[in-house]
């Protein structure tokens, strides 16, 4: 829900708890990189990375507990939506308590973004932001992973990807090109690092 300012309102108690994210990683520790949720530090990091307020569509893989998502959203403008992709079915339920009219939680794989914007009817993403981590999945499904991202990411459009491990600018730099940054951020358990590509426009 949206409050008169215009500041969505959440219930997070169980969402961002450390406790709901480590029964995630010990559910299913493929699919999470660390047991603690993002810092404060490195959200406003990816914030920044991905110029999020003026974005109109923009795609979350791998949100996780909703935390790095409810952040995103506090940044995004009243016209923006905001689509996450989780394979967890543990965690895309607690994405499902985020209430705003904003947000779309979808449970499948990035590999398939493509169908998964055309089943939600929405366009290309300005900003595609990856949490997922490249470096607990075999290299062929990353690189269809940033093929899929490449392929549909607007012109002019930003991929952001925070992750402990250089496998993701490993496995995306012959599909994308070497990424344009890659910032560290050192308060948040582990470091992480954000890379960022650009696609650019056509001819």
């Amino acid at each position: 829900m949206i409050e008169e300012s215009g500041a969505p309102k959440y219930d997070s108690s169980r969402r961002t708890s450390p406790a709901a994210f480590f029964l995630g990683f010990l559910r299913e520790p493929g699919q999470v990189g660390s047991v603690i949720p993002s810092s404060r530090f490195l959200e406003q990091r990816i914030v920044e990375a991905s110029n999020l307020p003026d974005a109109l569509r923009v795609v979350e893989l791998g949100p996780g507990t909703g935390g790095t998502t409810q952040t995103f959203l506090r940044h995004l403008g009243r016209d923006a939506r905001l689509l996450s992709i989780e394979l967890s079915p543990f965690f895309h339920e607690l994405l499902g308590e985020i209430d705003d009219p904003r947000f779309i939680n979808h449970l499948g794989s990035a590999e398939d973004l493509a169908e998964i914007l055309a089943s939600h009817d929405m366009e290309q993403p300005d900003v595609v932001i990856s949490g997922i981590p490249f470096s607990k999945m075999p290299e062929a499904v990353g690189t269809r992973v940033a093929q899929a991202v490449n392929d549909n990411l607007a012109e002019n459009g930003r991929f952001i990807a925070y992750q402990f491990r250089r496998d993701v600018a490993l496995i995306t730099e012959p599909v994308m090109g070497a990424p344009a940054s890659n910032a560290l951020e050192l308060r948040n358990i582990p470091p992480m690092r954000v890379y960022s590509w650009f696609k650019a426009a056509a001819g």
